[in-house]
């Protein structure tokens, strides 16, 4: 029996809309559409399958691109494909004319296609199940999400520093939770003498994914109600957006003295930094302690430098909305978001996978090193 040529996103974090299918010519042909995040204008993140295409060669063309949220994240850009779902490479890509190009021939019936390697909420529930059980973590659920999912908090260390690592407010930025897996895995390896001194001298408050429904709803940038997270700082809500409102909370409670907020950067093809230079009150020693580790950072691992990034905001003129900014505004703490490229990454590339899962998850390793070099400081 032949199998039938389809693609499908009916699964979690799958997001595509299908125009046409044609077998008639070679190669086979789909024309796609990237669906927007519900309740809001976002789209740029696709994962989808392609069935019944075994040994064939296929162009898949999505046709919507330049109305996407960041249409400069397309030139130069390569998507991720995979027949296991955990090796995920480079396809050929091209874009041109507000179209993005893939040409594919899948050994299997079953391919998939992603804007990036995907962390699915299945894995992110191994991922709490495994830490929970890890000596010295707790595990604790902070409330619910508007659709009714856990948002977890992981707390491990005994030191007086109290340190908070959180990811993926924006839900199609997938390589924010590899990061914060690889973090996890060095934290509760007990023969990591890293690992060892940052226990004992901090408390470290993870929360792996900040915004469950939008990642198994396969959207980019939102939540269930179509917010943005990261403009929700200022003045979080229960009804709008009860991540930020039940983190902040619990920020307010255990204080903060040093945060990474773990995003990706749709254009800039770097791993980089930005920090929190135009808040009212801002403290030199503070803006020193976060460029000395900027540094370090770059001194450690050759996948991060400081010459490509944000421009700093001005004087007085940092977005309160934002959380690294709050978090220094509201704490006084060293707080920075730490930005992966969807793109290969220019300082390093690598033709096969590009910056991958793997890579951030040994920056996610590489940060906690640079952490302990500082810890006694913050």
């Amino acid at each position: 029996m032949t199998a039938t040529f389809s693609i499908s996103s009916a699964f979690d974090a799958g997001n595509i809309r299908v125009l046409s299918l044609d077998t008639s010519r070679s190669p086979w042909r789909a024309e796609l559409e990237i669906v927007k995040d519900s309740g809001s204008d976002f789209y740029q993140w696709f994962h989808f399958r392609v069935a019944g295409a075994a040994a064939r060669e296929v162009e898949l063309v999505i046709t919507n691109c330049a109305g996407a949220a960041y249409p400069d994240g397309w030139p130069g850009y390569r998507a991720r494909i995979s027949e296991d779902r955990e090796n995920w490479r480079l396809a050929g890509t091209h874009y041109a004319d507000g179209r993005l190009t893939m040409r594919v021939q899948p050994d299997s019936n079953a391919l998939w296609v992603a804007y990036f390697a995907p962390y699915s909420m299945e894995r992110h529930h191994d991922l709490i199940a495994w830490a929970a059980l890890q000596p010295g973590v707790t595990q604790r659920e902070l409330g619910l999400t508007l659709d009714g999912q856990p948002l977890d908090l992981l707390t491990v260390g005994e030191g007086s520093k109290q340190v908070w690592l959180y990811a993926r407010q924006h839900p199609g930025e997938t390589m924010a939770e590899y990061w914060a897996e690889g973090v996890l895995e060095r934290l509760c390896d007990m023969e990591d003498t890293v690992a060892r001194l940052l226990r004992r001298k901090a408390t470290f408050h993870i929360v792996p994914n900040m915004n469950p429904d939008g990642s198994r709803r396969g959207h980019l940038r939102t939540n269930a109600a179509g917010v943005n997270l990261n403009r929700e700082w200022h003045d979080p809500s229960m009804e709008r957006s009860p991540e930020v409102f039940l983190v902040r909370a619990e920020m307010d409670h255990t204080g903060v003295d040093f945060a990474i907020d773990v995003h990706g950067d749709e254009a800039i093809a770097h791993v980089f930094l930005a920090g929190f230079e135009g808040i009212p009150s801002l403290r030199p020693d503070r803006l020193t302690l976060f460029h000395r580790y900027r540094d370090l950072l770059a001194a450690r691992t050759p996948d991060f430098q400081t010459q490509k990034g944000y421009p700093p905001a001005p004087a007085g003129k940092a977005n309160l909305s934002m959380s690294t900014a709050q978090l220094a505004e509201r704490f006084g703490a060293v707080s920075m978001t730490l930005e992966m490229p969807f793109k290969d990454h220019d300082d390093a590339p690598d033709p096969d996978f590009g910056w991958s899962a793997a890579r951030s998850m040994q920056l996610g390793r590489d940060c906690l090193a640079t952490l302990a070099e500082i810890i006694d400081e913050i």
